[in-house]
């Protein structure tokens, strides 16, 4: 829950920044005047205003991009960031049988996130592996080794 909830928050801010961003525009880019009876629209007729929707639609993708791809790489319940990544799988057999894939693990062992580095259309996307407890599982494996 509290992954989705950071996800909403970052998207609540950053349409506060947008919406700064758009009344500044219409601060700065004023309607421009009535020519004989007419009013003609803003975007297609003045060049200003034209360039700045196109440089705030661009910023707004640019920033909506940033929140999903941060998103993606944090923890599901720390939110931190996840470090560590180790690549495993071959490129010589990406096709079928041992595609390489990157994992990405919490640095307090949460969990992993495992996904694919050749992508491909059947492959699977990123899979999120929750850990109970890392320090027990490191014992089971312990103890199998023996």
């Amino acid at each position: 829950m509290k992954y989705w909830g950071y996800l909403v928050a970052k998207l609540v801010a950053a349409y506060a920044v947008l919406r700064l961003a758009w009344l500044l525009i219409e601060f700065l880019l004023p309607e421009p005047e009535i020519f004989l009876y007419t009013r003609l629209p803003r975007f297609p007729n003045d060049l200003p205003w034209t360039v700045a929707i196109l440089v705030f639609w661009l910023f707004a993708l640019g920033l909506l991009v940033l929140i999903l791809w941060d998103q993606r790489i944090r923890c599901r319940t720390c939110l931190r960031r996840l470090r560590m990544p180790v690549e495993s799988g071959s490129w010589s057999r990406a096709t079928l049988f041992a595609p390489p894939r990157k994992s990405l693990i919490c640095p307090y062992g949460h969990g992993t996130l495992d996904e694919p580095v050749a992508h491909v259309s059947a492959q699977p996307p990123a899979e999120w592996h929750r850990h109970r407890d890392i320090w027990e599982e490191l014992e089971a494996l312990d103890k199998d080794s023996r």
